[in-house]
């Protein structure tokens, strides 16, 4: 069964892997169909990654068909299209009885710390699949990119006539300005670069948008008569511009960090944090509910999958591909594989 493995930085190599044994209790058998390439993979590749141990098969954005089930699996059947929920958590730990899967203490995402879906075929655990028939499957594959945009924009709570600052307008700052669109929130996009402004503007029918050249803060300030941004989403994972959002921050706004840095954050506590009484968030990963809002939301056309995907390539030429889809000038919004 053909395979990718990324065996350390920069380094693909095409493999082949035994079948995978028939499905037990819970579990399901899939068929790969299309795989999404999302900043995990990326960072994975140039090894900026903190959760990624090599060598792995990656591949987390999945749009599989069932093949077959275990005993006692009841949410889907042999046939079914499904999208993946890629975190296997243990279901004991704190977190897990509290329901915070997503922040489970011994998580492992598939295609991050364990082999993921670069294959053919896979054996999931049943629970982990969200029926998906009415979507086709780079949809399928779409849906944990954008569940990340939904958890995050849930974390920062934003309500109809309130600001919403998103920095960053690459794929999960996108799937935050969808999210920050359905709340009722007005929406601002920040970003250094214009052409992702511009696909802002016109697929995503966002017309606030600011260029980050020394003159944002003044822009923002204009455009929201000075009250400021009420949530902000920082998606740039940019250590620099995670401590310096907060000026853009309303009295008793909301920061929520779904980028990841590496670096240490430092940012100033009285004069902005203390006196304007912020609140900082993490948001990782996503719920399950947020899989079957989102699923809901395509089906109902009242989000767009059309515009994403902008690159895409078979199993057999994706490692010649992928590191093309690092450059800028190639303006990869969103690369998907098919197996």
């Amino acid at each position: 069964m053909k395979a990718i493995s990324l065996d350390q930085p920069q380094t693909f190599r095409r493999i082949e892997l035994p079948e995978p044994a028939a499905p037990t209790t819970g579990q399901a058998l899939v068929r790969v169909h299309r795989i999404g390439i999302c900043g995990t993979d990326y960072s994975g590749y140039l090894g900026k990654m903190p959760f990624f141990t090599y060598p792995r098969v990656p591949g987390h954005e999945l749009g599989v068909e069932v093949l077959a089930v275990g005993e006692g699996v009841a949410n889907v059947k042999v046939g079914d299209r499904c999208a993946v929920e890629p975190y296997m958590n243990c279901g004991q730990c704190h977190p897990c009885r509290k329901g915070a899967t997503n922040c489970c203490e011994q998580l492992k995402v598939i295609g991050v710390m364990t082999d993921g879906g670069m294959t053919e075929r896979i054996l999931i655990r049943a629970e982990k699949l969200h029926p998906a028939n009415a979507l086709n499957p780079e949809q399928c594959a779409l849906v944990e990119t954008l569940a990340i945009g939904c958890h995050a924009v849930n974390r920062g709570n934003p309500q109809p006539g309130e600001n919403v600052l998103v920095i960053g307008a690459g794929p999960i700052g996108l799937s935050v300005i969808e999210f920050a669109k359905l709340s009722g929130a007005r929406t601002f996009v920040l970003d250094i670069n214009e052409q992702r402004l511009a696909f802002v503007r016109k697929e995503m029918g966002v017309p606030d948008t600011i260029f980050a050249n020394g003159t944002e803060l003044e822009k923002l300030r204009e455009q929201t008569g000075g009250a400021l941004a009420d949530v902000i989403v920082d998606a740039t994972g940019s250590n620099k511009s995670m401590t310096g959002c907060f000026q853009f921050a309303a009295f008793t706004g909301r920061v929520v960090y779904v980028g990841i840095t590496q670096s240490e954050l430092t940012f100033p506590h009285a004069p902005i944090m203390h006196r304007r009484e912020l609140s900082l968030l993490a948001s990782r990963n996503a719920l399950p509910p947020d899989f079957t809002r989102i699923i809901k939301l395509i089906e109902d056309g009242k989000i767009d999958t059309r515009p994403w995907i902008t690159h895409r390539a078979s199993f057999d030429e994706m490692i010649d591909a992928f590191p093309s889809w690092l450059k800028p000038e190639s303006r990869v919004i969103k690369a998907v594989v098919a197996v």
